[in-house]
């Protein structure tokens, strides 16, 4: 009995004459556990996708960027990732703590490589990893369930322009995030962030910032 595919999948699978091949790739490529190599692949990453799903069933699909070896790997059957300032919804982190199914996809555009990993996850305040996180707001800890590569055919080769100056980093002062400038939105700011547009830059208008956004700036 398969741990992966439902009865809606056989239906397509047998439409297409593709149960053979589902069932030979889940028992000889789908595994329950992170291998050396996976482990290796996954701590190279500067990012990779989050999918989470919400007390209601619906899914989001979240980018999730950092340094290479933000994402840790604690074992073969569980990694670890820090939440970093973002747009205060805490949508993603919020999912995980109601319903705790997620679904990682991490990409090498070079090589092309891609590895999918679904599993259960839990978010934490107070998880042993938080300092080794700068900035982390939280720390997701994510047990494997299945792990699998996928084929590079569809995969667009492409090569990294430049890091993300946002990134948190260990002595440098990370500056503020450029739609935290927007005018707009300074009353709605949390306590910590209030002001800093007018220290860092000053303020700018929706549209403003919405040019730098279209135009690629780094700043944006």
């Amino acid at each position: 009995m398969s741990s992966l595919f439902g009865a809606t999948h056989r239906t397509f699978q047998d439409r297409f004459d593709t149960r053979r091949l589902a069932d030979t790739l889940e028992g000889g490529f789908i595994a329950d556990e992170l291998s050396e190599q996976d482990q290796a692949f996954v701590e190279s990453r500067d990012m990779f996708w989050l999918s989470t799903v919400d007390e209601n069933g619906s899914p989001t699909v979240s980018y999730k960027g950092g340094d290479p070896g933000f994402v840790k790997v604690i074992d073969n059957k569980t990694l670890a990732f820090p939440s970093y300032n973002g747009n205060g919804t805490f949508y993603s982190m919020g999912n995980i703590s109601g319903t705790g199914k997620v679904g990682l996809l991490f990409m090498d555009f070079e090589k092309p490589i891609r590895l999918r990993i679904q599993g259960t996850a839990t978010v934490s305040a107070d998880d042993p990893l938080m300092s080794t996180f700068k900035e982390a707001q939280l720390v997701a800890r994510v047990t494997v369930t299945h792990a699998y590569p996928n084929c590079p055919r569809y995969i667009h080769r492409m090569s990294k322009v430049s890091p993300s100056r946002y990134v948190p980093r260990e002595n440098v002062e990370t500056p503020l995030a450029g739609w935290k400038r927007i005018d707009i939105i300074q009353d709605a700011l949390p306590a910590e962030d209030q002001g800093r547009a007018d220290k860092e830059g000053g303020q700018i208008t929706v549209e403003d910032w919405f040019g730098k956004a279209a135009e690629g700036d780094p700043e944006a």
